[in-house]
């Protein structure tokens, strides 16, 4: 295989490799996504645990079963685009027509591999914005997820071919929030909005701020496992 002059080849025991040497512990594949390069990430996910590490894929979602079933039993986490809520917006965005197979297929990665599942909703003005798809969203989350999993909706910047189109405004968001937590959602969080506080967990049960968080950098502050240290509520945090 020819190897671009700019590019660096790292094959999968070679990944392993510097993921313990930079004391991490575990590997995310995300900012390409990763069912492109699916037998890759299967041999690494692989040898991640053999080496005790965890795993997770950052995936538009777009798999069939068969392919989340041969890699199933080496993920630990799928964190998973939910763009929006209709077959008109998929088609305009992705270009595909069946799109409701990637909320089965995070059904079935939680149901059948016991996956930690966490989804993300970009939110883009005038295209997926509207209450009807944010509230399609929330509720699917709600019956097919669970109430306590999480829901990002982040902010929209304009590139590429949505030039014409504004960043999405903070009341945009901050109404998505409202109707996440409507519709019984303990963790909405705002993405994009660095220094928001509904970028921080809070206790749906006593109210006390667990985690508190700006931009990518996070600071546990009430965590037992998996609970509130303050009042003991289940707030679905995986240890990995």
């Amino acid at each position: 295989m020819d190897i671009p002059r700019d590019s660096q080849q790292l094959l999968p025991d070679r990944e392993i490799e510097l993921t313990k040497r930079h004391n991490c512990a575990g590997i995310a594949w995300t900012y390409n996504e990763p069912t492109i390069w699916f037998e890759y990430t299967l041999d690494s996910a692989k040898l991640a645990k053999e080496n005790n590490l965890y795993t997770a894929y950052v995936t538009n979602g777009y798999a069939t079963p068969e392919a989340l079933d041969t890699i199933g039993p080496w993920l630990d986490a799928w964190r998973v685009d939910v763009k929006g809520f209709t077959d008109g917006f998929y088609r305009q965005l992705a270009k595909i027509p069946q799109w409701r197979g990637i909320l089965d297929v995070a059904r079935r990665a939680k149901e059948k591999w016991g996956m930690h599942i966490e989804v993300v909703t970009n939110i883009i003005p005038t295209m997926n914005d509207d209450e009807e798809q944010l509230k399609g969203i929330a509720d699917w989350i709600r019956d097919a997820l669970g109430e306590l999993t999480p829901w990002h909706v982040t902010r929209f910047h304009p590139l590429h071919e949505f030039t014409n189109l504004s960043a999405t405004p903070l009341s945009t968001l901050e109404k998505a929030y409202k109707i996440g937590k409507k519709a019984g959602l303990k963790f909405v969080y705002l993405g994009n909005v660095p220094g928001h506080e509904y970028e921080n967990t809070v206790c749906y049960s006593c109210g006390k701020t667990v985690v508190r968080r700006i931009g990518y950098d996070a600071q546990v502050v009430g965590l037992d496992g998996s609970r509130c240290k303050f009042c003991g509520a289940e707030l679905n945090f995986r240890k990995l």
